[in-house]
């Protein structure tokens, strides 16, 4: 009886075995899959973040210019408004306060934007919508063609630096809490700050610019969103024109985010993805130039020449293995999304990535046979497996060297066996 317990309980054990088993597979593919998904995000987030920063810094200034003129206007009319204040009847009110005029001047003075056409891959010019703006009877004529990309690229050489806006806004925040404490009228520092933002968000240029965009950009957000939606190219370098072109039509918008926010047939997914993959095609296109391009100084010093060339390796290796890492899942979505994906692949730009980092193996064995066909060298054998190791590492990248490269290292073998010393 014993003996027929224990096999009766040994089966249930395996059988609960088997039942675990089976539930590690689909568990462990899920946990894969999860972990493509979190590293696809983490890349989507930081290229988004970027964008996203530089967006900021155009609204701050967008934000100061608009406060700056306002407190402008208001100084050149005080005296005028003075004046007319004398000169007033006693029965007639009349407005004093330069600040409430300020949201009526602007919608006076904001110009409606006809978008330009976007950059089409076969020179086919899109068909502008009867009527941009709300009213408008006759149709607008048509924009003149863009920018070369040429001239677009030199136009924009400076480049916006958060860390200038930040460091004035805490300088200029520590100033303004000196003022408050040595205020002459004795005003509460509390007080005053309450005031302040009161009166910025009662008040404020800003959100009644956006209000105005939300009311009168409608026909020209829907021209966007039909773009975006029906936009389908055949190669990066086109959705890389179409971005920017995106970009600059929504930088007429005193907020994107805040703006788009109140249009929910907004195309955001797509949008993102766009911007997503022409960033990441930039950078690693922009990162493939720089190692082609490399050239080794003789008159820098062998170890600080040779770290430079190892951290290039390290970021070339690094950004390849990001996208590798979640080409399959980023390629579906490209692929659901019209856009195109192929050049992820290693017969698109990461294999020329690839294939660029032999320059950097050449460049470093040519480096170290020169160092041990010199007399000063007095560690051959670690100088020496220091530069093979740094071929093998190349050589598993790319998979395998070229005639020039295998030149190269051909050399190195004969100056390190101390043959050609």
């Amino acid at each position: 009886m014993p003996q027929e317990d224990d096999e009766s309980e040994i089966k249930l054990l395996k059988k609960e075995l088997e039942v675990s088993q089976a539930r590690i597979e689909p568990l462990e593919k899920e946990n894969q899959e999860l972990k493509q998904e979190v590293s696809r995000l983490k890349a989507q987030i930081s290229s988004l973040r970027a964008h996203n920063n530089e967006r900021k810094t155009m609204l701050w200034k967008k934000l100061q210019n608009s406060l700056d003129s306002n407190y402008t206007d208001a100084s050149q009319h005080k005296p005028s408004i003075f004046m007319s204040v004398s000169e007033q009847r006693p029965g007639v009110p009349e407005k004093t306060s330069a600040g409430t005029d300020i949201p009526e001047a602007i919608a006076e003075k904001k110009t409606i934007k006809v978008p330009n056409p976007p950059p089409r891959p076969h020179s086919v010019t899109p068909s502008l919508p009867k009527a941009v703006v709300k009213g408008n009877t006759a149709p607008p004529t048509p924009p003149p063609p863009p920018l070369p990309s040429k001239l677009l690229a030199g136009s924009r050489a400076v480049r916006r630096v958060p860390e200038v806006m930040e460091l004035y806004r805490s300088l200029t925040r520590r100033d303004a809490n000196k003022d408050n404490r040595t205020n002459p009228a004795g005003t509460p520092v509390v007080a005053f700050t309450k005031n302040m933002i009161g009166e910025i968000e009662n008040r404020s240029s800003y959100l009644s610019a956006i209000k105005s965009d939300v009311e009168s950009r409608e026909e020209f957000i829907k021209y966007l969103v039909k773009e975006v939606e029906s936009a389908a190219h055949r190669d990066i370098s086109e959705v890389e024109s179409f971005v920017k072109w995106l970009d600059e039509e929504l930088s007429s918008l005193v907020d994107e985010r805040a703006v788009l926010r109140h249009f929910p047939q907004w195309p955001e997914r797509k949008a993102d993805a766009l911007r997503e993959a022409a960033f990441t095609y930039r950078d690693l296109r922009s990162l493939e130039s720089e190692v082609s391009h490399f050239e080794d100084n003789p008159k820098e010093p062998l170890a600080q020449a040779l770290r430079r060339i190892q951290a290039l390796q390290d970021r070339l290796e690094q950004s390849i293995d990001n996208i590798e890492r979640m080409r399959e899942s980023t390629s579906k979505r490209y692929r659901d999304l019209l856009i195109p994906w192929e050049w992820m692949l290693d017969t698109g730009l990461i294999g020329q990535m690839k294939l660029s980092s032999l320059k950097l193996a050449k460049e470093y064995m040519k480096r170290i046979a020169k160092e041990l066909q010199s007399d000063e060298c007095s560690n051959d054998d670690n100088l020496m497996l220091q530069g093979v190791r740094f071929a093998y590492r190349v050589h598993q990248f790319a998979g395998g060297f070229d005639a020039e490269t295998i030149q190269v290292f051909q050399k190195l073998k004969k100056v390190g066996l101390g043959s050609d010393k």
